[in-house]
């Protein structure tokens, strides 16, 4: 009879200590993995794989004559194929003797390119097309896993690919061109400003502003080049511009620092402008002047670039945190407030400064309220210096843009007879 009655207190007392030894064991194991997932000889280990995991470096090169935001996105998609982007910069010698006389000189094409966010690395002096020594170099010196290139024709003037051994290696990778848009196209821009306005054209007060913003395009007459000259079809869209965004705002403690203009055909001097703006506080924000306001301030044939090309090439730059696309003329008192505006800065090299004399002048609200600098200038370089390069080999520029045209349509019949395409 007592056997009988203790029976059910033994069962659960064995129950308890099953059901007791299960939940310990549980929680040991848990104890257990966790001190290996996190202990130190694990973490160290991790960190060292990590850290001694070869960075994939990449190599473009080209002669960014005429910077322009195609050539940013192309060094933009270049970027993404590795850890390391190593650009190489064409001699000017180099230039001369497969394309034709440069616009901007090496030293300015090197400011523009290693001020590119995405850049770097830089490599002066490369050649035009890659030789056998120059690829070797780049293996072994230099690191390169990848040579990257447009899918557009890189031709010799003999007619064979520049990038043909670096293929044949199998080390070669593609990226899209940006379409719409090359130096040679902005070249053709400046061609036909001169020749409207040799022509006195003068009748529709921006003709040629309307036309570039609105993708017209118009032949070259009097010699001029048969093909015609194309001016931008650029449709921006809020996936490239947050391709080129930094996408952070300022700290809310950040010193804000406000220049703006129109920045047309981004060139070395607004880099380094640009560059001194940023060292002033924490937080560079740049107002991108409308067409119109451009083309009422300078004159009816500018801007040759349209406000979204030229607000992408400023936010292309590793100076520059945000842009305001389509920003007023004047700084207004709302505005210094809406952006937390900690100082205003101009340079003293600039297209037009004569509104500093005037009633109207755009930075009466900073400088009332002591918040205003003008910034020496480092470079003496303006959108008409360039311009004016233009003009004055206008004969060298205009065959230049013959050849390339008419090698490209070579590649391309040859491409069609070879391949069936």
């Amino acid at each position: 009879m007592g056997s009988d009655i203790g029976h059910p207190e033994i069962t659960r007392a064995w129950s308890r200590f099953l059901a007791t030894c299960l939940v310990g064991g549980v929680v040991l194991g848990v104890s257990i993995l966790t001190f290996y997932l996190v202990s130190p000889t694990r973490v160290t280990g991790t960190l060292r794989r990590k850290k001694n995991k070869k960075p994939i470096r990449v190599y473009m090169d080209g002669c960014f004559d005429m910077m322009h935001y195609g050539h940013c996105n192309a060094l933009r998609q270049a970027r993404a194929l590795g850890d390391q982007l190593v650009v190489g910069v064409v001699s000017d010698a180099e230039i001369i003797a497969n394309k034709g006389p440069p616009v901007t000189p090496l030293h300015e094409r090197m400011i523009m390119v290693s001020a590119v966010k995405w850049v770097d690395e830089v490599i002066p002096d490369a050649p035009y097309a890659i030789t056998e020594d120059f690829m070797k170099k780049l293996f072994d010196e230099y690191k390169i896993d990848y040579i990257i290139h447009g899918d557009d024709p890189c031709i010799l003037p003999d007619g064979t690919d520049a990038y043909a051994l670096a293929k044949k290696v199998g080390r070669y990778k593609q990226i899209k061109r940006t379409e719409g848009v090359s130096s040679t196209d902005i070249v053709g821009r400046m061609l036909l400003c001169v020749r409207e306005r040799s022509l006195g054209d003068s009748h529709n007060h921006s003709s040629l502003q309307r036309q570039f913003s609105h993708g017209h395009s118009q032949k070259f007459e009097d010699g001029g080049s048969g093909s015609g000259t194309r001016v931008s079809h650029f449709l921006p869209t809020s996936r490239r511009i947050v391709q080129f965004s930094n996408g952070k705002g300022p700290g809310s403690d950040a010193r804000i620092v406000y220049i703006d203009g129109a920045f047309d055909l981004f060139h070395a001097g607004h880099v380094e402008i640009l560059r001194l703006a940023r060292g002033l506080g924490d937080f560079l924000l740049v107002g991108i002047h409308t067409d119109q306001t451009v083309s009422a301030n300078q004159g009816a044939h500018h801007p040759i670039m349209n406000l979204h090309e030229r607000s992408l090439s400023v936010l292309a730059c590793r100076y520059v945190d945000e842009v305001i696309i389509g920003a007023p003329w004047e700084v207004s008192k709302d505005m210094v407030t809406t952006f937390n505006i900690s100082l205003v800065v101009h340079g003293t090299v600039a297209e037009n400064n004569d509104f500093q004399k005037e009633k109207h002048n755009p930075y009466v609200v900073p400088i009332s309220m002591g918040i205003y600098k003008v910034l020496e200038s480092p470079l003496d370089i303006t959108t008409s210096t360039i311009i004016k390069r233009i003009v004055s080999n206008h004969a060298a520029y205009q065959k230049r843009n013959e050849r390339k045209a008419e090698s490209e349509r070579r590649y391309y019949e040859d491409k069609i007879y070879v391949t069936g395409d």
